[in-house]
């Protein structure tokens, strides 16, 4: 049994995330300011708000209050161990490199300082993300960001994300990773705001298929990570080069610190 911590800043970048299957056992209270509380109750799950910084909790409230779209996805089982999820979540721009490479995705990332980054899903939504609590069995996240489509005008809001994860085992003992995200966004644009009896049904069943994608787009990746380790490292080793702490991290949770030499050709040259 793990214990919830105090989130330490630290240079990492994240939104699809977490990991672990704990059990946390808190009050359902709420948190943590004089002027500012945060439930701690999120479509049926508890977090752990009294741990968020105060100042941070003042900015989710005031979306989780005047909320456009609520909404709730998963669980989503991702065929991933909790180290190598643990790790996608902790690297977003290195991970989007995978999608992109493994032709899932069209993802882009770049880190924007510790705890934030930017994304781009290739499909008209792009922002930024912060990530401002984390333990091991939840991670919540406030994003800015905006929206392009043939269905929807220029839309920009601001999101609240809450995370929780479980670590599960399939039919062959191999870990699993089970998510669910609640998210809360708010519109920008008052009048779009107005207009949200009308707009609600297309507004909520695009955050959702974002969030939606973006899970099932991370078990594809792990899927293909466990049916063929040898090839994910190829790709990864093509130019340009990944940075060297992320082959490493490869090479010895996909093969193994003793396979690694049988895994990847001897005329390729590693970063």
């Amino acid at each position: 049994m793990s214990s919830t911590r105090p989130f330490k800043p630290r240079h990492t970048a994240n939104i699809l995330g977490a990991v672990l299957g704990v059990g946390i056992v808190l009050s359902a209270g709420h948190g943590q300011s004089e002027s500012c509380s945060v439930s701690a109750v999120h479509a049926g799950l508890v977090f752990p708000v009294q741990q968020i910084d105060p100042d941070k909790a003042c900015m989710l409230q005031a979306i989780i209050q005047d909320h456009t779209t609520e909404s709730r996805v998963g669980p989503v089982r991702a065929a991933l161990a909790e180290s190598m999820y643990r790790y996608l979540l902790d690297h977003p721009p290195f991970t989007a490199t995978l999608i992109r490479r493994l032709k899932l995705g069209l993802y882009e990332s770049d880190v924007r300082g510790p705890g934030r980054f930017w994304g781009d899903d290739g499909e008209g939504t792009k922002g930024i993300v912060e990530l401002v609590y984390e333990d091991p069995t939840s991670r919540v996240y406030y994003l800015e960001g905006s929206h392009e489509s043939r269905l929807l005008p220029h839309i920009t809001g601001k999101a609240v994300v809450f995370l929780r994860t479980d670590v599960v085992r399939n039919a062959n003992s191999e870990d699993m990773i089970d998510s669910t995200l609640v998210a809360y966004t708010r519109l920008d644009n008052r009048l779009l705001s107005g207009l949200v009896y009308v707009l609600h049904p297309l507004v909520t069943r695009v955050v959702k298929s974002r969030l939606q994608k973006g899970m099932e787009t991370v078990n594809r990746l792990g899927v293909a990570m466990r049916r063929d380790p040898q090839r994910l490292l190829l790709v990864a080793s093509d130019p340009p080069p990944l940075p060297e702490h992320h082959m490493a991290f490869l090479k010895k949770t996909l093969i193994g610190a003793h396979d690694v030499d049988k895994a990847i050709p001897r005329d390729r040259s590693l970063p």
